[in-house]
C-alpha cells in the first residue's frame, strides 16, 4: 500500500439544531471551512486533482454537493467534484475514495471530507396528501375541483412527515437508530446511570479540550449578518448527572434508557482533510501530520448497527498483530453513549467474540483513558455526513499533540455497517 498522507484539515464548529433551519446551508458550511483550509496551503485550489465530499442529506438544490462546493471554493472548472453517501460514515467514505484514487495513480492531491446541515432536513407531505394533490391536478372543472377540495381532511393530511426521522429509521428492520442503541443497552446490561456518566464525561472532556486549545482544527463561520460562530455550541459547561437524570427516554418511552442527553446531538457541520501521495508531498514541499495505513469496512445486523466499530476495527488489529492496548488512542464516534459502551462490552464478551468475530475468546478491555480523549459526538454533535472525517482529522491532531504513534478512528453506520481507519502520526 502506497503511503497516504494527511497534510492538513479543518472543520467548522458543529452547530446544534434548535428551532427551524440553522444559519448555514450544507454548502455554506463546507465552503467556509474549505476556503480557510485551502488559503493556508502552498498549492492553489486549482492544483487539486479532485474534491470528494460525503453528505447523507443534501438539499434538493445541492444534489451533487461535492461539485457545487468545489466550484464555490475557487477550485476552477477543471477540478472534478463528486459526492459519496455511506450514511453516518459518508465523510470517512470520502477519505477512502480519495485514498483509492491516490493508490491507483489517478490522483495525487485530494480534498476530501463530509458535511450535513441536519437542521435543514425537509418536512414532507404524506403519500396520502400527495395523492390528494394529484387528484386536484386531474380535476378539470371548477365543480370537480370544489368537490375534490371538500375531501381534504386538514388534520390528517396536512400533518407533516419529518424527513429526518425517516432518514434515521432503518427501512429493513423498521427501527430508529436510537432503538438500535436500546437493543445494545438491553443485550449488554448497560444501565441508565452509566450512560449518563459516559455522556457527562464527553462534555467534560470537550470543555477541557476547548480550554486547552486542543480543538485547533475548528475554523470560524460567519453568517450573512456578520455573526461569528467559533466553537461547537452543543457542549455544556453546566452538564451534570443530576441534569441528565431528569431527561426522559425518547426512543422507548416506557422501558427505555436512551435519552436526548446520552445521545449525539442533531447538528450542522463540515469537516475536510487534505490527502496527498508521496509524490505530491515532495512536489509541494508539504509537511504531513499523519498517514492512513489501514482501512476496513464491515457489515452486521442492522438492529445491532452500533457494534459496527467492533466489526471494522478487529480485522485491522488482526492484520497488525495488535491488541486493544497496543493502540495509543481511539476515536469511536459517539452516536449514543450505549452504542460506544456496547462496543466496549462486546470486546470483553467471550460469546460475542467467538460467535460474531470468529475469535478464540474475548479480545479484552479497551482502556477508556485512551478513548475520545477530547470528547465526542454526545457533546459536540453528529452531523451525519461530517463525523467520519472529523474523527480521523482529530485523531491525527491528538496523536501529535501527545507524542503518540498510532490510533484507530471508527464509526457505526446506520443500516448495519462499521468503518475504521488506522492512523499513524508523522514525526
Amino acid at each position: 500500500m502506497k503511503p497516504i498522507y494527511i497534510v492538513d484539515g479543518a472543520r467548522s464548529p458543529f452547530l446544534k439544531a434548535r428551532t427551524g433551519p440553522g444559519p448555514f446551508a450544507a454548502s455554506d458550511l463546507a465552503v467556509q471551512a474549505g476556503r480557510a483550509l485551502l488559503a493556508r496551503q502552498p498549492f492553489a485550489p486549482e492544483d487539486l486533482d479532485e474534491v470528494i465530499l460525503g453528505c447523507a442529506s443534501p438539499s434538493p438544490d445541492e444534489v451533487n454537493i461535492g461539485r457545487v462546493v468545489a466550484l464555490r471554493m475557487g477550485c476552477g472548472q477543471k477540478v472534478t467534484g463528486w459526492t459519496v453517501m455511506r450514511n453516518c460514515a459518508s465523510g470517512m467514505q470520502a477519505l477512502d475514495s480519495a485514498m483509492a484514487n491516490i493508490q491507483s495513480g489517478r490522483s495525487q492531491l485530494v480534498l476530501a471530507g463530509g458535511v450535513d446541515a441536519l437542521s435543514h432536513a425537509p418536512l414532507l407531505y404524506s403519500d396520502t396528501m400527495v395523492r390528494w394533490f394529484a387528484g386536484m391536478m386531474q380535476a378539470r372543472t371548477l365543480g370537480r375541483k370544489a368537490a375534490h377540495f371538500l375531501k381534504l381532511n386538514p388534520v390528517a393530511l396536512l400533518s407533516p412527515v419529518i424527513g429526518l426521522m425517516k432518514g434515521l429509521t432503518d427501512p429493513v428492520v423498521g427501527l430508529l437508530m436510537g432503538q438500535t442503541a436500546e437493543n445494545l443497552a438491553w443485550r449488554f446490561g448497560i444501565d441508565r446511570q452509566s450512560m449518563d456518566a459516559f455522556s457527562l464525561r464527553s462534555h467534560q472532556r470537550a470543555m477541557a479540550a476547548r480550554k486547552a486549545g486542543a480543538l485547533g482544527e475548528i475554523v470560524p463561520l460567519v453568517d450573512g449578518k456578520g455573526k461569528v460562530y467559533d466553537e461547537d455550541d452543543g457542549v455544556r459547561a453546566d452538564a451534570s448527572l443530576q441534569g441528565l437524570a431528569k431527561l426522559k427516554p425518547f426512543f422507548d418511552k416506557k422501558y427505555g434508557r436512551v435519552t436526548p442527553g446520552n445521545s449525539s446531538q442533531i447538528t450542522d457541520g463540515a469537516a475536510w482533510v487534505v490527502l496527498a501521495s508521496e509524490e505530491a508531498v515532495a512536489r509541494w514541499n508539504l509537511a504531513p501530520i499523519a498517514r492512513i495505513t489501514d482501512v476496513q469496512w464491515a457489515g452486521l445486523d442492522p438492529a445491532q448497527m452500533g457494534l459496527g466499530p467492533v466489526h471494522a476495527s478487529t480485522p485491522i488489529l488482526q492484520r497488525q498483530g495488535a491488541k486493544l492496548h497496543d493502540v495509543d488512542l481511539w476515536e469511536i464516534n459517539e452516536a449514543f453513549a450505549a452504542q460506544v459502551q456496547g462496543c466496549i462490552a462486546a470486546w470483553q464478551d467471550e460469546d460475542y467474540c467467538r460467535n460474531e468475530l470468529g475469535l478464540p475468546g474475548a479480545l479484552g478491555k479497551l482502556d477508556e483513558d485512551r478513548l475520545n480523549v477530547d470528547g465526542g459526538a454526545v457533546a459536540m454533535g453528529h452531523p451525519v455526513g461530517a463525523s467520519g472525517a472529523r474523527i480521523v482529522l482529530h485523531l491525527a491532531h491528538a496523536l501529535r499533540a501527545r507524542g503518540l504513534k498510532r490510533g484507530i478512528a471508527t464509526i457505526c453506520i446506520g443500516g448495519g455497517q462499521g468503518g475504521a481507519m488506522l492512523v499513524e502520526a508523522c514525526r
